[in-house]
């Protein structure tokens, strides 16, 4: 029977899974995939939709009774957070709306933990691709971004008021955790999901002009050159083993967020992770 998989068009995502895909990894099954943005998986997965997904760790409380956290495929990292963008020469957040994309992305977590202090007006849930267009044209006051708008918000004349990567690693010394790949508990063995997603990943290393016709098809929007920075930039080291800080700053995420309120108590991730 094929493997479902959700995954996001991202390059980082098809680069890493093109060989799993494409039948390219030994003994692994054939794969059906969906391509969805991350706030999509993140609620069918709650529903049980796919056999492996890719989720915001921020979804992780609600999810890991029913899915083991798998230490590979996903992105962590440095210098790779959500940006804060506006308009103009704001300073701050008061009185303003602001656009995120998703209520349970890590991105929009963070931003919580952020800007307690100083919370927003008004939050609205927008598509990823709405939000750097809706603040240029003053619909929202200030967008919350993820992934390639690192490279390109500056097009859209908008300014980085907050670089979230940056504030968070400058307060725990830690990578920034910001999407996981999940196994269904009973429809994939966690240990075999594991090593198919590391065979992928080293496949993709090996040789990175097999995947480029594949990532380039998914990434319609993106010149070549923002594929590549990106693809560099979000698969690393922690794409291949969460490893002792990936498992860390996962735990200080959540840890956080669960004594601010902002989610529920949860096991903790090392527990429902297969590590080896």
């Amino acid at each position: 029977m094929a493997l479902s998989l959700a995954i996001s068009p991202c390059p980082n995502d098809t680069f890493v899974f093109d060989a799993l895909v494409h039948g390219r990894v030994p003994g692994a099954p054939p794969v059906e995939v969906t391509y969805a943005d991350v706030d999509v998986t993140n609620t069918a997965a709650e529903r049980g939709a796919f056999d492996l997904v890719k989720v915001s760790y921020a979804a992780l409380p609600w999810l890991l009774d029913d899915y083991h956290l798998l230490p590979c495929g996903g992105a962590l990292g440095r210098g790779c957070g959500p940006l804060v963008l506006t308009r103009g020469a704001r300073t701050d957040l008061s009185g303003a709306t602001v656009a995120v994309p998703g209520e349970r992305t890590t991105a929009y977590l963070l931003f919580r933990l952020w800007s307690a202090e100083r919370p927003p007006a008004r939050i609205e849930v927008v598509p990823f691709h709405e939000i750097m267009p809706g603040v240029a044209a003053g619909r929202y006051d200030a967008g919350l971004v993820i992934h390639e708008a690192r490279f390109t918000y500056p097009r859209h004349g908008l300014t980085a008021l907050v670089d979230l990567g940056e504030w968070w690693e400058g307060d725990t010394g830690l990578p920034i955790p910001l999407g996981a790949i999940l196994a269904r508990k009973g429809a994939v063995d966690p240990v075999e999901a594991a090593a198919w997603i590391r065979e992928s990943v080293r496949q993709a290393w090996a040789d990175p002009e097999a995947s480029r016709e594949y990532v380039l098809s998914h990434a319609q929007e993106m010149e070549p050159d923002v594929v590549d920075r990106h693809i560099g930039l979000y698969v690393n080291e922690f794409t291949a083993d969460l490893g002792e800080a990936g498992f860390a700053a996962v735990e200080a995420l959540l840890g956080r967020a669960t004594d601010a309120g902002l989610v529920p108590q949860t096991s903790s991730s090392r527990a429902t992770a297969w590590t080896s």
